[in-house]
């Protein structure tokens, strides 16, 4: 027997199957237009043209990049297995391993908080900003007639 919390989770994926396939009976640009990517413009400080760095630089770098990105994707896939087991245990020492917990000195804006004290002010809606546009790198086929 399945834990309640997965039922759940298996009916929600079901409902969402369901409300995308009548979706896109109903109206089907609708499902592309919203997971079309965004357009985002280039940051304020990229290249000017004549300062461009050779073509092969440019490859190299982007290979490398794509080559980084793999490795730490796999160690993220590796750490999460890890933390499955590792998360579970209590503090203690275990073979060769040390298991402890620090608290973190990172800290965030709590919205709960802020969008409350907003409300009880009456000052309308939490001002937010969008985040960095991400970089992605991806290798595509080039015709040989735009190559030479």
């Amino acid at each position: 027997m399945r834990p309640r919390g997965l039922r759940q989770s298996a009916a929600r994926r079901f409902a969402a199957r369901v409300s995308d396939a009548v979706r896109s009976t109903i109206a089907p640009a609708e499902l592309v237009i919203d997971q079309a990517p965004a357009i985002v413009s280039d940051p304020a400080d990229v290249y000017t043209d004549d300062a461009l760095p050779p073509v092969a630089d440019i490859e190299a770098a982007a290979a490398e990049f794509e080559r980084a990105t793999d490795q730490a994707r796999r160690a993220d896939r590796g750490k999460r297995a890890a933390r499955k087991i590792l998360d579970r245990l209590p503090a203690g020492i275990y073979g060769e391993w040390l298991v402890s917990r620090t608290p973190s000195s990172r800290q965030t804006a709590d919205l709960d908080a802020i969008r409350e004290t907003y409300k009880r002010l009456g000052l309308g809606p939490v001002p937010m900003k969008s985040s960095a546009p991400s970089l992605k790198v991806e290798r595509i086929e080039v015709p040989a007639a735009v190559t030479a």
